[in-house]
């Protein structure tokens, strides 16, 4: 395809690990169901604090994937 276009869909994925490990689950996540998948973009990092250390990252990433013309 000589000029791709793309759709844009936002998720959140989530780890008691690292950001990555919560950015990894969403993309592998959104594979399940989603062809094409191309680039990511992370959009928000969040997380809970128990007694002064992280416990839970949440990572909200946009996904594109190419669309078939």
């Amino acid at each position: 395809m000589k000029d791709p276009v793309y759709k844009i869909i936002e998720i959140t994925g989530t780890s008691t690990t690292s950001i990555e490990d919560a950015v990894d689950k969403a993309i592998k996540r959104a594979h399940r169901t989603v062809k094409k998948l191309c680039w990511f973009q992370v959009v928000e990092v969040r997380g809970s604090i128990d007694k002064g250390k992280v416990q839970h990252w949440q990572v909200t990433i946009k996904v594109g994937f190419s669309v078939d013309s």
